[in-house]
């Protein structure tokens, strides 16, 4: 893939950001540079603690969405999963209706391993894993649970904790990165009978082919933009050998377009994917925020609204504008070289 020069896509970049409706993971706001290409548009939002050499890797993806052209899909419309955050049991139950009965998910993943209000992380996790089975008990749906530690346990407290919330859940669809490494999570797996998915030890590996190709987990969770792009995610999963969802990293509309982009090219889909997360922005950069209907996504290259844009643009101070464009021109020299 040839890369814009430097001025180019400077001058097609375009700063946003968005607020979203509650914490999530630490954040109370996305934000980033749009890029506005002969293609369409991409996004770049590496988020603010990831390095300089992580930051070009997404870049790669956003170039290819602005610049280069997405493999033709296979299919139209992809199944998503609601998600509910590190948040009480009451309001998991609440998210867990809404999700059921306005958007039509039937598959709900669920972040753990974070600190609730004080409480001890394990008992809350079991309590949020609970309310959410007695809220697809009560809408009488046959729904997956599946949840999302983050990479967050020891492979001893993995097996403690996924024992607990695989009976609180009735059944557990998969566990996403309940430990740091891929050598954690094979050690996981041979103690667990629940599957266990990874997600940032393929991503943030050298050699992400090689990684997955190594047999440690039962499935994938891969993102598009975070990658490296479409093209090579699909090469991830080519070398797999192992079911893949596809998922976001709370992208606007705009990033979810990718995502939805490889989720419709991919050979095979298991089961829903993590591209719903449109419902945790209280704004977006399109007009009517993308959300599933029918627990659906279109397959679909998004454009942002320009009155939408144009107010996530007006968000950003001066100096955080500055910073960002700093950014994107030092992830622009590190990857630029690698030519993805």
């Amino acid at each position: 893939m040839l890369w814009p020069s430097f001025d180019d896509l400077r001058a097609a970049a375009v700063p946003f950001t968005l607020p979203l409706r509650r914490t999530f993971r630490g954040v109370d706001h996305r934000e980033g540079l749009l890029i506005d290409g002969p293609s369409g548009w991409g996004e770049w939002a590496p988020f603010v603690e990831y390095s300089d050499d992580v930051a070009a890797q997404w870049l790669a993806g956003a170039v290819e969405a602005a610049y280069a052209t997405w493999p033709a899909p296979v299919r139209t419309s992809i199944p998503v999963n609601a998600i509910i955050p590190g948040t009480s049991a009451n309001d998991a139950f609440e998210l867990t209706l809404a999700a059921v009965r306005e958007q039509g998910c039937t598959t709900v993943k669920i972040k753990v391993g974070e600190p609730n209000r004080g409480l001890t992380t394990l008992p809350s996790d079991v309590a949020r894993v609970a309310a959410v089975r007695a809220a697809l008990d009560e809408c009488a749906v046959d729904g997956h649970i599946r949840i999302d530690a983050n990479a967050v346990w020891s492979v001893d407290e993995a097996e403690v904790a996924l024992v607990a919330l695989q009976e609180a859940a009735g059944s557990l669809q998969y566990a996403e990165q309940p430990c740091a490494t891929l050598a954690e999570l094979a050690q996981l797996r041979q103690r667990v009978d629940v599957p266990i998915a990874a997600d940032e030890s393929i991503r943030t590996a050298a050699d992400p082919e090689r990684a997955a190709a190594e047999g440690a987990v039962d499935l994938l969770v891969v993102k598009a933009v975070p990658l490296g792009g479409v093209v090579r995610a699909l090469e991830v999963v080519a070398a797999a050998g192992v079911p893949c969802v596809v998922s976001g990293a709370l992208d606007s509309a705009v990033g979810l377009g990718a995502g939805l982009a490889l989720a419709g090219a991919l050979p095979q889909l298991f089961g829903a994917c993590g591209l719903g997360t449109g419902s945790l922005l209280a704004a977006d950069v399109v007009s009517d925020r993308l959300l599933p209907r029918a627990g659906l996504l279109t397959v679909e290259r998004i454009t942002p609204d320009p009155a939408a844009l144009r107010q996530a643009t007006q968000a950003m101070s001066v100096q955080r504008r500055d910073w960002w464009f700093d950014r994107l021109s030092r992830a622009y020299a590190i990857g630029s070289q690698r030519g993805h």
